[in-house]
């Protein structure tokens, strides 16, 4: 899935872990990714934590996709910064599963936390 993910590729996003119902992804905050008050767009934030849902939630084989999601933003990041999306299962039932996702700065502060609703395409 990553191999094909265009959208993560280009904001040099990387897969670092992945196992089942498990991935972590990082991303390094460029100038481009800075919004009017000099942080990182909540946007870019959000696409990190997606991309790791993504990974979690597609390592069962089916095509999984997003059901919904909320994020919380806690903290801010800033160019220069390396985030890392840890995103894990809770659970999983019938075709539909539940991942909450941490995103974390450089001195390990909690960026935002997301929590992602996954459903099984057939």
């Amino acid at each position: 899935m990553m191999d094909a993910d265009i959208a993560s590729a280009a904001l040099g996003i990387e897969l670092t872990e992945l196992g089942e119902g498990r991935a972590a992804c990082r991303m390094a905050v460029t100038d481009q990714m800075i919004n009017g008050h000099g942080l990182c767009h909540g946007g870019y934030v959000f696409l990190l934590a997606d991309t790791a849902f993504a990974c979690a939630c597609n390592t069962y084989g089916p095509v999984t996709v997003a059901a919904g999601a909320e994020i919380t933003f806690v903290s801010s990041a800033r160019a220069g910064d390396v985030l890392v999306a840890e995103a894990a299962e809770r659970t999983r039932f019938g075709r539909s599963g539940i991942y909450d996702i941490t995103v974390r700065g450089p001195s390990g502060q909690v960026v935002a936390e997301f929590r992602g609703r996954s459903r099984e395409l057939k």
